[in-house]
């Protein structure tokens, strides 16, 4: 089953280390994720990660993400970080637009995810193939299912609808043939709708939350993009997404990569 993210209530408790950034400026809580991490924007237009310790969450491995695509595309910068026993965070500086998931861009979707494939297609164009020092390879994402599926943390009751007729054991077998690469670029990591935002115009500006971006057949981005299209905006969206990206639906590569994000 996809994991529930959103805005959070107005008055979402604000963890110690953001306060303490804060230093008195005010903060407008703007986004929890199911992991219990929130996101805050202070009045100077700064905009405050923080996810709390045992969540699994690395937001090391964020940050240099975005040190390193901020040379090539659209990111926010990093200007803070810190980490202390409730958890870790950093601090970016605003970027100019608002998410596809933005109450006048759920009323447009067309406009919406239309934006956000010419933008995963724009993000893959840029990120230089050669020079990227991550992973996200099917290979890898497969051994950590098979970590944890040895631990028992695989609950097919979690899972979205279209996978629950599988047993883990199956769900297992259809991801042990992964399919042949179609290209190879440096992928989001988390392309859901949300992480693309778009100017005032509806055009594509910027992608945040890039803490798994790494090298990866294009498909394991469009087919978590064009997915999120149905939990965000409804049925019918798919394709307007694909045919914004430039590329026909591979319908096989989207079933596989959906079923190894569902597990991961």
């Amino acid at each position: 089953m996809p994991l529930i993210a959103g805005r959070p209530a107005a008055d979402e408790p604000v963890p110690a280390a953001v306060t303490s950034w804060a230093a008195g400026r005010a903060l407008l809580p703007v986004w929890r994720n199911e992991l219990g991490g929130l996101t805050f924007r202070a009045d100077t237009g700064h905009f405050i990660k923080w996810t709390p310790a045992g969540s699994g969450v690395e937001l090391a491995a964020e940050i240099s993400r975005l040190v390193w695509a901020a040379t090539y595309t659209p990111v926010p910068r990093v200007v803070d970080h810190g980490a202390d026993a409730e958890g870790s965070w950093f601090v970016t500086q605003a970027l100019s637009g608002e998410s596809a998931v933005a109450d006048r861009w759920i009323a447009d979707p067309e406009s919406a995810v239309r934006a956000i494939g010419k933008g995963l297609r724009g993000l893959h164009d840029a990120l230089p193939l050669a020079s990227c020092p991550f992973s996200w390879s099917a290979d890898e994402r497969f051994g950590d299912v098979l970590r944890r599926a040895d631990r028992g943390l695989l609950d097919p009751a979690r899972w979205d609808a279209q996978h629950g007729q599988l047993t883990v054991d199956g769900a297992l077998h259809v991801l042990a043939e992964t399919p042949p690469i179609d290209q190879l670029v440096v992928c989001h990591g988390d392309a859901c709708a949300p992480n693309t935002l778009l100017d005032h115009r509806g055009k594509w500006l910027a992608h945040v939350d890039l803490g798994a971006l790494g090298v990866a057949d294009r498909w394991a981005d469009l087919a978590v993009a064009t997915w999120s299209t149905q939990w965000n905006y409804g049925p019918g969206w798919e394709d307007a997404l694909l045919d914004a990206y430039g590329v026909a639906a591979d319908r096989q590569r989207m079933a596989y990569y959906r079923l190894l994000w569902d597990l991961g």
